[in-house]
């Protein structure tokens, strides 16, 4: 082995010719998403708010961020508001809270603690 290949491949340096496998390492963080946002749990949730955009809506949406984030879990929100994909959900009233592919409520707004109690 000449010094050309000493110096450009990625052999291990002695005389059996395998060449050195790199080790790449990830390092873990906290977070769900790789991200280092600070979240604190490894867990992800998916959550869609069903509804027009109303205040009653946008309320849910409010509270079930605070609430996500106070729990710390990693998540995906997602507010729909074509009546016609929310009429999919099978609901007949809105807002609508879907979390990881349930309707666990409909035609209220639930509070904070209520959400942070669906999703432990």
């Amino acid at each position: 082995m000449g010094l050309f290949d000493k110096l450009f491949k990625k052999d291990c340096g002695c005389s059996c010719s395998a060449e050195k496998i790199e080790e790449t390492k990830k390092e873990k963080t906290s977070c769900s998403c790789d991200c280092n946002c600070g979240s604190s749990s490894d867990k992800k949730v998916l959550v869609k708010i069903l509804g027009s955009g109303c205040k009653n809506c946008n309320t849910l949406e409010k509270n079930t961020l605070e609430a996500l984030k106070e729990l710390g879990f990693g998540f995906q929100l997602e507010h729909v508001r074509d009546f016609s994909e929310i009429a999919k959900y099978g609901i007949m009233s809105t807002p609508g809270l879907w979390i990881d592919g349930k309707i666990v409520s409909y035609g209220k707004v639930l509070s904070k603690e209520q959400i942070k109690e669906l999703l432990k």
